[in-house]
């Protein structure tokens, strides 16, 4: 069996910074932008542990806006 690595990206113009994706996470690589907002004046999620993600999708199923997509890629 290959390993599997996933790709997180957000679209952060949708995020609205709710946290449920952080708390979502097992491995912990998502994070509240503190010092930048989107047009909308929310802070939002960001990948602060690149290469990190397993592809599990925790973040993506709780999404209520459907801001972030996963991809998984075989190693």
């Amino acid at each position: 069996m290959g390993k599997i690595k996933g790709a997180i990206i957000v679209d952060e113009e949708r995020c609205k910074g709710c946290n449920l994706c952080v708390v979502a996470c097992p491995l912990q690589i998502l994070s509240l932008a503190e010092k930048k907002v989107n047009t909308k004046g929310y802070h939002f999620v960001r990948q602060i542990k690149e290469d990190t993600c397993n592809g599990c999708a925790s973040c993506a199923i709780v999404c209520p806006d459907g801001c972030i997509t996963v991809y998984k890629k075989k190693l």
